[in-house]
């Protein structure tokens, strides 16, 4: 049976980021194309100014290169643009003359530099700064001339800008507003950010009006709208973006600045849907990695037809990282426009720090100098935190220019440091100590965290710093088991193993019980981890429960009966840590309760969906999605995994929500789409029974 096509328009970094999304959900459920209109595999935009700046080069940049795309069979068409998508037909047109059929269509197509309508602006000498070619033509163009103009002071702009200096050209960076980064600073820190500037070098025309660029056959220079002139050899334009939506528009696609989007990323026409800056959600097109990435996320679940909370939108917030000067930006820190609840400016540590309110609850903040708490603050603000959450969000005296070991410590694990990747400190701890992860490189590798902007390495590598050190651990306390002993569960199995260990008793004996019979909690947990199961074998059983189809259902009964008996075959003899309740669906609308069950498998329309984690008692919990697999066998031998991994695993008595908390739910994810672990994870497990 031919699977479905998706075709992604767009290679850059929004739509890859779904992409990737869709493939750890539904790894083999569709045919995909790619389309890009730049000849390069996906790479970090954001990191454009890095290169420009002599901190890496452009292979360094390259998020997924062409064998990325190889080995999960992806068609790529580069160096092409769509002209026309054909919504009657199912089909997108490419300049090129491509004719590709579509299932399901992904508009991400990004956004243009937008260039004025000054006269002079399609003079030679005149670039944009938005993609690796605009990067080479700066640099050649920096090696021939010798005076640059920058057009815009805003982020992109000011890096724009630092990357000229270093590429050893005279810089002055014109800006309609009286001070720089004017939307997302205030007076204070636009001040501090211009005078730190200027120590590097950079000059500045601020409050002008540029009114035509000038030069007989080139680009010469900047008229401004008080008649005074800037001579400049090079002008870089920085003045904002424009998104890429003309074809949309003209195939009937609805648009306003951007393709006009609901809350589950669809466009007004059927299975086209548009994701990242060439999208409007609730009339904003974002600009920022972090809302396209969330947007991603919610699109990917509704192209592998899963249930999914809707996307209500994003906190933006800006950060700016140029030779040293670190900047954060987030909510409404603009003088005048809410009130001040903390101030604080130190002149020796070149730091300054400013905390909005409305109505008692945080509504910005800006940060200069140590931007530590950046991330922190950002949560207190999207949850509208009360004031009263700053006194906890203090981190003491941090050196200037770097990642805070004391902040990072006084992190707790769920706190975000990644907000571009949604990374928690948790998640850069377990990759130290479960993935061995030694450098800034390799956890970024594993976690992706630091990996768009950049601007939190100095936290992650406090982080690591910590965690290379013990000061800082992911894992959850082991408490004592009972008063009989003072060892939890992980070191009374790491004992009973080293020690060989088979009976209760043995074990008491060996490892100095303070009670020599023990009591109920220990005597059962001894029983479960010898193998000498006893009274404790009715409550760690597997009980599968098996939808009945009604009437409409386009998935036979018998098919979710079959897939429930074999998952009770496997595990009949097996004891489980805790009595695990599973069921099986074989369509969406039995009412089997999936989602508050241990472990379920349902029928949905790209294979069979695999979740786990659910609980119906106190505290409620709602199931993880896992995976999606087209193939019943190959869901049914996740199942079997992941429930063979928890016995390994799991403490006694610990319920299989509680220890996909501990384990994580990426980490678990990543463990059973490889089919390699699976395998070994499945004839580990039936060894293990076995003895």
């Amino acid at each position: 049976m031919a699977k479905p096509k998706l075709v992604l328009v767009g290679n850059g970094m929004a739509g890859i980021r779904c992409l990737e999304e869709i493939l750890a959900l539904a790894p083999n459920a569709f045919e995909v194309t790619v389309i890009g209109k730049e000849p390069a595999p996906n790479y970090n935009r954001i990191q454009l100014s890095k290169v420009l700046q002599g901190g890496a080069s452009l292979q360094d940049i390259i998020l997924n290169d062409w064998s990325w795309y190889a080995e999960r069979g992806i068609r790529v068409l580069s160096g092409q643009s769509v002209v026309r998508v054909r919504a009657d037909e199912r089909s997108v047109e490419t300049d090129s003359g491509h004719r590709l059929q579509y299932d399901k269509l992904i508009l991400a197509t990004g956004s243009s530099a937008f260039v004025p309508p000054l006269p002079g602006a399609g003079k030679p000498g005149v670039l944009a700064f938005r993609t690796i070619e605009d990067c080479r033509r700066i640099m050649e163009a920096a090696a021939q001339y010798r005076k640059a103009a920058v057009l815009g002071g805003g982020l992109l702009g000011l890096e724009a800008a630092r990357g000229l200096l270093n590429l050893g050209m005279e810089v002055e960076v014109v800006h309609n507003s009286p001070f720089l980064m004017n939307r997302q600073l205030d007076r204070m820190s636009a001040e501090l950010l211009r005078t730190a500037l200027e120590e590097q070098g950079m000059r500045f025309k601020l409050g002008k009006t540029t009114t035509r660029i000038i030069g007989r056959k080139r680009a010469e220079g900047l008229l401004f709208a008080d008649g005074s002139k800037l001579e400049a050899d090079l002008i870089v334009l920085s003045v904002g973006i424009s998104p890429n939506v003309a074809f949309a528009k003209a195939s009937g696609i609805e648009t306003n600045r951007a393709v006009i989007v609901n809350d589950y990323m669809e466009t007004n026409v059927p299975d086209v849907f548009a994701v990242g800056e060439c999208a409007e959600h609730r009339g904003i097109a974002y600009g920022l990695v972090a809302p396209l990435y969330e947007q991603g996320k919610v699109l990917a679940r509704v192209v592998c037809g899963l249930d999914t909370e809707p996307y209500a939108g994003s906190m933006p917030y800006a950060q700016l990282k140029v030779s040293g000067i670190n900047v954060f930006s987030a909510g409404v820190v603009r003088d005048g426009e809410a009130n001040t609840v903390l101030q604080a400016y130190d002149g020796l540590r070149g730091t300054y720090k400013r905390v909005t309110a409305e109505n008692g609850r945080i509504a910005g903040v800006v940060l200069y100098g140590d931007t530590d708490e950046g991330q922190t603050l950002l949560g207190h603000l999207k949850r509208r935190a009360k004031v009263e959450a700053l006194a906890r969000t203090q981190t003491g005296e941090a050196p200037a220019g770097g990642a805070s070991d004391a902040a990072a410590a006084s992190m707790a694990d769920a706190d975000t440091v990644c907000g571009c990747n949604g990374v928690c400190k948790g998640a850069i701890v377990r990759s130290v100590a479960e993935d061995g992860s030694d450098t800034i490189e390799r956890v970024r590798e594993r976690t992706k965290a630091s990996s768009s902007c950049g601007g939190c390495s100095g936290m992650v590598a406090a982080i690591l710093r910590l965690a290379l050190a013990g000061a800082a651990s992911a894992a959850p306390p082991d408490p004592a088991l009972c008063d009989c002993t003072p060892l939890g569960h992980r070191a009374l199995r790491l004992a009973l193993a080293e020690k060989r260990l088979r009976t209760p008793a043995e074990a008491m004996a060996a490892l100095e019980w303070r009670s020599a019979d023990g009591c109920a909690v220990c005597r059962s947990a001894l029983r479960y981890y010898t193998g000498t199961y006893g009274s404790t074998a009715d409550e760690g059983r597997l009980v599968v429960q098996v939808g009945a189809a009604g009437s409409g259902a386009e998935f036979k009964a018998g098919a979710s009966a079959d897939m429930a008996e074999s998952l009770r075959r496997r595990f009949a003899n097996a004891e489980l840590p805790c009595r695990v309740q599973a069921a099986v669906a074989g369509w969406a609308g039995e009412p089997v309760g999936l989602l508050v069950r241990d472990l379920g498998l349902a029928r949905a329309p790209a294979g069979w969906e695999l979740y786990a984690g659910g609980h119906a008692e106190r505290p409620v919990k709602q199931a993880q999605l896992i995976a999606v697999e087209p193939s019943a066998d190959t869901a049914l031998e996740m199942a079997e995994a992941l429930l063979r991994w928890y016995r390994a695993e799991a403490d006694y008595g610990e319920p299989v929500w509680r220890w996909l908390e501990r384990t994580g739910l990426s980490a678990a994810r990543e463990r059973l789409l490889d089919a390699d672990a699976r395998e070994a994870m499945v004839a580990e497990g039936i060894a293990a029974a076995a003895n």
